[in-house]
């Protein structure tokens, strides 16, 4: 965790209203918030599902809007990273394809 980090979460309170604040203004999933601070997606969950309702309810509900929309669009992203895969892998293939049919003329 960077060392600027480490005196914010210390006070567990303020953490949860960090969380959201970063994801309410980057429109970000649970796991891209645990990558941008170095800590488990565990821990961003249980901090704005459970502790942000108990301390701020107003800004739990704007993060719990975000955290929804992301719900229901993660289908369509998993799909299109699939596809992207899929796409890659034919574009390599043929650029093989293409070598070999280049060396053997």
């Amino acid at each position: 965790m960077p060392i600027f980090l480490q005196d914010i979460f210390e006070k567990n309170d303020d953490r949860c209203e960090i969380f959201a604040k970063y994801i309410i203004d980057n429109g970000s999933t649970v796991r891209d918030t645990a990558a941008h601070f170095g800590i488990s997606k565990s821990t961003v969950h249980k901090d704005v599902t459970e502790k942000l309702y108990r301390k701020n309810p107003t800004l739990y509900g704007a993060a719990r809007e975000v955290l929804e929309r992301n719900k229901s669009e993660r289908h369509l992203r998993g799909g299109n990273a699939t596809k992207l895969r899929y796409k890659n892998l034919r574009n390599r293939k043929n650029k093989q394809q293409n070598f070999l049919t280049e060396v053997k003329i």
